[in-house]
C-alpha cells in the first residue's frame, strides 16, 4: 500500500504544531549504535528555523552527536492531539549571547552557576524533515467519523478528521 501522505515544505506550520510544547525526547545513536532518548526542554526556534536546546558539555548526547549528528526529537501534546516527529542534525556548541537569550531562571535547576556556567552548551538540531498528526480532539468531530463511517459503511477516512503531513525542509 503506498504511503497517500501529503508532502510539503512548510517549515512555519510544523513549528506553529510544537510551539506549545514544552518537552522534546531527543534521541540519538550511542556508542553501541542502540537509540537512545532523553527529555529535552524546548527553546524557541532561531531564526532560520532550527530547534535550540540548552545541554551540559559532558553529557552523553554532546558525546554521541559528534560521533552521529543525525538525531529524532518527538513532540506530543496529548491534551490538543498534536505530535510531531523531526528529523534533523545536531550539533553541540557554545555560544554565551545565544545562552544570555535563551536563559530564564528555571534553568537554574540544571545550572546552578547560572547563565554564566561554563558548562552550558548549545545544542542546534537543523531540520531536514519531520511529519505530524493534529486529530481534533472535540466530541464533535470525533461523532462525526463515527456516524460518517455508520452511514456509509466505511472508516472515515483520516483527511477527514485529521491534519498529517510530511515536510521536507532541505
Amino acid at each position: 500500500m503506498a504511503d497517500q501522505t501529503p508532502v510539503t515544505n512548510d517549515l512555519t506550520t510544523l513549528l506553529e504544531k510544537i510551539k506549545d510544547v514544552r518537552i522534546a525526547m531527543l534521541t540519538t545513536t550511542d556508542e553501541d549504535h542502540s537509540l537512545r532518548s532523553r527529555p529535552m526542554f524546548t527553546q524557541k526556534p532561531d531564526g532560520s528555523g532550527a530547534l535550540l536546546f540548552l545541554t551540559d558539555k559532558e553529557s552523553a548526547k554532546v558525546y554521541e552527536v559528534k560521533k552521529d549528528s543525525q538525531v529524532n526529537l518527538s513532540f506530543a501534546n496529548p491534551e490538543s492531539n498534536v505530535y510531531v516527529s523531526v528529523s534533523g542534525r545536531a550539533n553541540a556548541y557554545r555560544d554565551q549571547a545565544k545562552i544570555n537569550e535563551l536563559w530564564n531562571e528555571s534553568m537554574r535547576a540544571w545550572f546552578p552557576g547560572g547563565k554564566d556556567d561554563p558548562s552550558i552548551y548549545i545544542l542546534k538540531v537543523e531540520i531536514d524533515k519531520g511529519e505530524y498528526w493534529d486529530t481534533p480532539s472535540s466530541v464533535l468531530t470525533r461523532a462525526y467519523a463515527y456516524v460518517r463511517a455508520l452511514a456509509t459503511g466505511e472508516r472515515s477516512k483520516a483527511d477527514d478528521v485529521n491534519e498529517h503531513a510530511k515536510v521536507n525542509v532541505q
